[in-house]
């Protein structure tokens, strides 16, 4: 029969998030919830409400993404007459402008990433809350790739700014950002804290409880 690996759950034990001591939880720890006896911090065998504040926070997400898409995410105005921008026109823009290379930069900052990411996190929480047993490792690197991207989202921010800046330099227009910046900004920020709030050992436990089955 094969030997189950050893893992801080089955052992009952928790590493504090603080001070990263190792602490065996005693067995009246109320849901593996206990003190730290170094740090005094309060220690976690699991982050606690994880899958429902991540759906909380993913459902925001996806909500603010509507907005984030539809409004227009900048206003250029020159002689006496303004224009709006959503994040997709913008990317028609400069493709036909021939800077292809600014459209593929902000496609994928504002649209593809911002959306994958949601799409990821939702898969990940429906995997979890119905106990798949399918590729944990898979699983696991696609929780790191949302993790590693998530904080490149701003890039489309970054350059609506410069772009305002050298604008405004050059006095062609008036160049300002548009209302759905801050539904976009809300939804690099909200996706953030989302994938911060998952628990990705909870992928793991999935494959524990089928064993001890």
């Amino acid at each position: 029969m094969m030997e189950q690996p050893k893992t801080a759950k089955n052992l009952s034990m928790a590493g504090c998030h603080r001070c990263g001591l190792l602490v065996r939880l005693p067995r009246t720890a109320a849901e593996g919830v206990a003190g730290c006896p170094r740090c005094g911090a309060t220690i976690h065998q699991r982050r606690p409400g994880s899958i429902q504040r991540t759906w909380a926070l993913v459902i925001t997400a996806l909500i603010l993404y509507i907005p984030a898409n539809v409004l227009p995410i900048s206003i250029t105005g020159a002689m006496g007459s303004s224009h709006g921008d959503t994040i997709l026109s913008g990317v028609i823009y400069f493709i036909q402008s021939g800077s292809w290379h600014i459209a593929l930069v902000i496609f994928i900052a504002s649209v593809l990433v911002p959306m994958m990411k949601i799409l990821i996190l939702v898969f990940l929480l429906v995997s979890v809350q119905w106990k798949w047993q399918w590729r944990p490792l898979d699983r696991t690197r696609l929780y790191r790739l949302i993790e590693m991207i998530g904080r490149w989202s701003m890039v489309d921010i970054f350059v609506i700014a410069i772009m305002a800046a050298l604008i405004k330099l050059e006095g062609l227009a008036d160049f300002k950002a548009g209302p759905a910046t801050i539904y976009f900004a809300a939804v690099v920020v909200i996706t953030i804290l989302a994938s911060m709030s998952f628990d990705p050992r909870l992928i793991w436990d999935n494959m524990e409880d089928e064993s001890h089955e």
